[in-house]
């Protein structure tokens, strides 16, 4: 995920940079020594997640190690959306690192197609294949704490009304929230941006979600309202998120044009961090974007922009 992100260059990024960690576990522990906090000093108001690599070439490629530098800059939440394709192992000392600095973990992919019609589907193949992937997010959950799962419900069929599409969609939602409610998990229903992104996928705006998770009725069953795609796809960000705030479990950003850190490009992140913070939002913001700047240089400069936006001021 280098500048311009990609969904899919997740799959990769993720298991290298855990195949790497593997591989130096015997000198992972003494390669960074932690800092206390950042160097201004501050935390955030907000509950901030950056993700694996996003830091690598200050903290180094271990993964834990990445870990303690975000907690160290102040950050109190991480992502890491493949963390299903770890080792049970790996999976669990992730959640006991996250545990031990006292940082959240935030969402980690249970569906993810963007062409092939998956929940917009009534065929028994694909209730199955809900089925075993619900199931195996509630167990990744368990081993890493977390409390919300990305869906990105697949495609459409351009030979089924779209009503009966919408229909199959709620259903399956209902079904996979039967697996998921017991174990205190949410799904995150995330509309992505047809225009730029991700052609032919069934969800694309956020009164589509809101529409589909009133129907589904779960508490289980929420909204992603990933603001990069939603900027693209529909702009009017404030009074979007004020319509259907019931129903937003989870937020990430990026700026747009260029997918990469606040204050690259044309949203509002510090009005919009401030109108979330005054509504008495306390979930977490993935930083779901590349780094404008490479190296260490880069890297600080998305700290900063953190700082910088996240230094508003509610009366």
């Amino acid at each position: 995920m280098l500048v311009v992100m990609e969904r899919r260059e997740f799959i990769k990024g993720s298991a290298g940079i855990l195949a790497t960690g593997a591989a130096m576990q015997g000198v992972a522990n003494a390669s960074y020594k932690r800092a206390g906090q950042g160097p201004s000093g501050a935390r955030f108001q907000l509950n901030y997640a950056p993700h694996l690599g996003m830091f690598k070439h200050h903290a180094g490629d271990d993964p834990f190690d990445q870990l303690r530098f975000m907690a160290d800059e102040g950050f109190t939440a991480v992502e890491e959306n493949w963390v299903t394709r770890f080792s049970v192992a790996d999976q669990e000392k992730f959640g006991k690192t996250l545990d031990e600095l006292g940082m959240s973990m935030g969402v980690f992919v249970a569906h993810a197609e963007f062409s092939k019609v998956t929940f917009a589907s009534n065929e028994p193949a694909m209730r199955e294949r809900i089925r075993k992937e619900m199931e195996q997010a509630c167990e990744t959950a368990t081993r890493v704490g977390a409390k919300w799962c990305t869906v990105v419900p697949g495609g459409y069929s351009n030979g089924i009304e779209w009503d009966y599409q919408t229909a199959n969609v709620i259903d399956n939602l209902r079904f996979a929230a039967e697996i998921l409610e017991p174990a205190g998990l949410t799904m995150v229903l995330e509309p992505l941006n047809p225009w730029r992104d991700h052609a032919g996928c069934f969800l694309s705006k956020v009164p589509q979600a809101y529409m589909i998770c009133r129907a589904v009725n779960s508490p289980s069953v929420k909204i992603l309202d990933d603001l990069y795609h939603q900027q693209i796809t529909e702009g009017n960000l404030i009074p979007n998120i004020d319509a259907a705030y019931s129903e937003i479990a989870y937020f990430q950003v990026g700026d747009n044009p260029g997918r990469n850190e606040p204050g690259t490009g044309e949203i509002n992140y510090k009005r919009i961090f401030q109108h979330i913070h005054a509504k008495g939002f306390d979930g977490i913001i993935g930083m779901e974007h590349g780094n404008s700047i490479g190296g260490k240089k880069g890297e600080r400069a998305v700290i900063d922009a953190y700082v910088a936006v996240d230094s508003f001021v509610n009366d």
